[in-house]
């Protein structure tokens, strides 16, 4: 599989500007609501939410819900996720920095059940150590350094490995007391737009198979690349649904070369990876593989970008 792009710089912002309109008119049965519901039905049920897609595409809707036995966690954060995803739409063409990333933090988790917590930072760093499926994460008086270098190279990822490579570092960092996974699928989700990417939601049934990647990102990348190419396979049918338009050229590596083929590995392109700072790039013939970012080096994967 390929991941897909919006074919050319023109159409580049066809998503966003379609997404910004919808919402501006109130459109229903378009793409705008269909990202809102479904993404935050996933992403919030895969971190324990026992919300229904139903029940979330009402809240969303009409601002109520039915049904018994409801936790009110569960309603806050929907509600919560819908204003997130605005965030992110109105950002796309500015900076991802520290305060941008803190604040959709602090729109994910104010008026929860944790809000109320002294210890609970909303909006703002974790102050308790913490870890994620039995992994250490970076300790409360580390985040700050090891974010640091994630936001030099934020607002440069071009690729979807590159994209990929930068969620799994926030998510090992897990900067955050809770919501880590939430704040991270929407920083892909802005990342991807911002790069002109095909953006997707990881739902409910690749939930093993993305947690799994993210494990084991580093040693066998496959697993996560695999997982999210698959995802955004089903974002594609929307958009074709909807007639907004995207390509399906590249690779896994990115989209666009200096021939125009529209593959990462050419020679042009590896020139131009190695230029950057944030990557390092090998050159071995006619294809370039992308390591990791300098700062937290990562045991390289062997995955040739341009072979599938």
């Amino acid at each position: 599989m390929t991941p897909s792009v919006i074919p050319t710089d023109g159409d580049k912002q066809a998503l966003v500007a379609r997404l910004r309109q919808e919402r501006a008119a109130g459109v229903r049965g378009g793409i705008y609501p269909r990202l809102q519901v479904e993404m935050t039905y996933n992403s919030n049920h895969i971190e324990g939410s026992q919300l229904t897609q139903e029940q979330t595409r009402l809240i969303f809707e009409t601002s109520t819900v039915g049904g018994d036995g409801l936790r009110v966690d569960d309603i806050v954060e929907a509600r919560n996720h819908f204003r997130a995803i605005d965030r992110v739409i109105d950002a796309v063409g500015s900076p991802i920095n520290e305060a941008y990333v803190k604040d959709l933090h602090r729109i994910l988790k104010q008026g929860t059940t944790n809000s109320d917590l002294d210890w609970f930072a909303v909006g703002d760093y974790k102050q308790v150590p913490n870890e994620v499926t039995m992994r250490e994460t970076s300790a409360p008086g580390d985040v700050a350094k090891h974010m640091a270098p994630l936001f030099d190279a934020a607002n440069r990822l071009a690729t979807l490995e590159q994209i990929l490579d930068w969620h799994v570092r926030f998510e090992r960092i897990h900067p955050f007391q809770d919501g880590n996974g939430r704040v991270g699928r929407l920083l892909m989700l802005h990342q991807c737009l911002a790069a002109g990417i095909v953006p997707f939601i990881i739902t409910d049934d690749l939930k093993g198979f993305y947690y799994r990647g993210l494990e084991r990102w580093g040693d066998e990348n496959g697993f996560l690349t695999d997982t999210c190419l698959s995802a955004q396979d089903r974002f594609v049918a929307y958009l074709e649904y909807f007639q907004i338009p995207a390509g399906i050229s590249g690779t896994a590596g990115g989209a666009g070369s200096a021939g125009g083929s529209g593959r990462a590995g050419s020679v042009g392109a590896a020139g131009a990876l190695a230029e950057r700072a944030d990557v390092v790039v090998l050159v071995a013939g006619n294809a370039s593989q992308i390591l990791r970012f300098r700062p937290l080096p990562i045991k390289p994967h062997g995955k040739i970008i341009g072979k599938g």
